[in-house]
């Protein structure tokens, strides 16, 4: 693959922001990365590890005379990273993020970005449960969806440019509008997250199971709600507080369907389970069909 930037910006150091820097370096998708993050601790373990070429201890000067920027940070912490990088930045450049929301994030992002830069928000549909910049990896973007949300009046080029690196990095990529977006990640990442949380803070108030039982006799099930359940505690608060409408919206839902479940294990609704499960199923192998997982024993998370 060709190189698309010269220079890019990562601001903040986390899992998203390391893979792409390991990813882009591997495939020759930039001349050169540089890098932030608010953390002293977190600056100094980037340039213990050599993630990026070079780290500054100001966002600003990670940013100047970058082609790319590319906000890695909680979606609360983008309207004053917005602000502090805006007079650095050059004309001509470009602006993503990769944040879980995009209505809260162009509304915080936009309004700071001077005449000349470009916005183009973008989400990647991947991620781990760990966090920190040595939990990043080139290959977590492969064959995952690259979510792509432009702005009103947005500029073709810019927009293609970024395309180009995400699927220069082995994603699928596809573009939708803000709201959008919002609804479908409230089902598919959003929601999922809560009703994990809550399980595993279910399980933890019954006073008759110990915390040595819970971890003991966990089934696979648990392990999985435990496994988002391990998420950065406050990228999913920026996340719940920043895409309330859509979040509830799909609540709301799954209480009903919940509620009708509930319902039929009462009423000894033996056929409506089975239906119900049978259906679910089906959405599960057209998962692993699509190439977003597999059916490896503990969903390949295996140790090495």
């Amino acid at each position: 693959m060709s190189q698309i930037y010269d220079r890019v910006a990562l601001i903040g150091l986390g899992l998203i922001a390391s893979s792409l820097y390991w990813a882009i370096k591997r495939d020759g998708l930039a001349n050169e990365v540089t890098g932030y993050a608010r953390s002293a601790e977190t600056r100094d373990t980037a340039r213990e590890i050599g993630l990026c070429d070079t780290i500054y201890d100001t966002a600003a000067e990670a940013v100047e005379g970058a082609d790319l920027v590319v906000l890695c940070v909680p979606v609360g912490a983008m309207d004053s990273v917005a602000k502090e990088i805006a007079p650095a930045l050059k004309k001509g450049a470009t602006v993503t993020d990769v944040g879980s929301v995009k209505q809260a994030v162009i509304e915080a992002v936009g309004p700071h970005l001077p005449e000349g830069v470009h916005f183009v928000p973008s989400h990647p549909m991947a991620g781990t449960e760990h966090s920190g910049p040595r939990s990043g990896f080139a290959e977590l973007f492969e064959n995952r969806w690259f979510l792509i949300v432009p702005v009103e009046g947005s500029d073709v080029d810019a927009v293609d440019r970024i395309e180009a690196l995400w699927r220069g990095i082995g994603s699928n990529t596809a573009r939708m509008d803000p709201a959008h977006h919002d609804l479908v990640v409230a089902v598919t990442s959003h929601a999922p997250h809560l009703i994990a949380y809550t399980m595993v803070g279910v399980a933890d108030d019954l006073g008759r199971v110990t915390d040595r039982e819970v971890i003991n006799y966990s089934a696979a099930g648990f392990r999985d709600f435990t496994r988002i359940a391990a998420s950065d505690p406050t990228m999913w608060r920026d996340v719940f507080l920043n895409n309330k409408d859509a979040t509830l919206e799909i609540l709301g839902r799954f209480t009903e369907e919940l509620f009708a479940l509930q319902r039929a294990i009462r009423t000894g609704d033996g056929e409506m389970l089975h239906d119900y499960f049978t259906r679910t199923r089906a959405i599960r192998r057209g998962i692993i069909e699509a190439g977003q997982d597999t059916d490896a024993p503990d969903f390949g998370r295996v140790k090495k």
